[in-house]
């Protein structure tokens, strides 16, 4: 008898402390404390439910350490063992291209097959997908015509994104606009998504397209002053600096 309550004793102890480092590790990770984050997914047991979701904690990790060799090692595994997970197959997609873009363009360009493949899987998995649309659109505009590159097929994934979102459908092609140096069009789509949304990033987009263009610099300083007065709270240095 003893020995079964010493037994069961363990088992509790060692599925409690799995779970105080999965905690420990989600603390650590939302204050951004990388390498103490680490620490504690690793010591996440194989057996405990919170295992897959650790191992995605990690690679996350190296992704944002810029480490794309240790991410892709996470989130493979994860592919390869959920398939249909919408989340998992962008992750991957998505650590594909940033590897790719530390490569020569020949290197690079064996992985855009794969890199299309995961991010396309991620949007069919999940109808709601956004990050995945989005990661197609700035694909798609910017690979080259000869390995797939389409401002069509951008504006595809935009309307699948408006569908979901107003907002990132009408930032989206405003992006692919603003790529195909169509200024009037992106002026409009950028100020439909400043109607619509009114967020800190829809002023940043059209400010950055008036101040691309010179002799749009008049419109940039009335819209900055707008968007002081809307988000008194953001910090606008960066543009303001710009005008002096």
């Amino acid at each position: 008898m003893r020995k079964q309550l010493l037994y069961l004793f363990i088992l509790i102890s060692v599925s409690v402390n799995a779970q105080t480092s999965f905690e420990k590790g989600e603390k650590f990770f939302e204050a951004e404390k990388w390498n103490s984050a680490k620490k504690e997914f690793q010591q996440v047991s194989t057996s405990s439910q919170q295992f897959a979701k650790s191992q995605e904690y990690l690679g996350d990790i190296a992704a944002h350490q810029k480490e794309w060799d240790e991410a892709l090692d996470f989130y493979e595994a994860l592919v390869e063992k959920y398939p249909d997970n919408a989340n998992y197959n962008f992750k991957y997609g998505g650590a594909l291209g940033m590897k790719a873009l530390t490569l020569s363009k020949m290197q690079a360009a064996f992985y855009i097959s794969d890199i299309k493949h995961y991010l396309k899987r991620a949007a069919i998995l999940d109808a709601t997908h956004i990050e995945a649309r989005w990661a197609l659109v700035e694909l798609y505009m910017k690979l080259p015509g000869i390995l797939g590159g389409s401002a069509e097929t951008s504006y595809k994934y935009a309307h699948q994104l408006q569908e979901i979102s107003d907002v990132d459908g009408w930032l989206a092609k405003g992006f692919i606009a603003k790529e195909e140096e169509e200024f009037e069009l992106a002026e409009t789509y950028y100020k439909n998504a400043l109607k619509v949304g009114g967020s800190v990033t829809c002023y940043e987009k059209l400010l950055e397209l008036y101040l691309d263009r010179t002799n749009e610099h008049h419109k940039a300083k009335d819209l900055l002053e707008e968007a002081k007065k809307v988000h008194p709270n953001t910090n606008w240095s960066s543009f303001v600096s710009k005008f002096s």
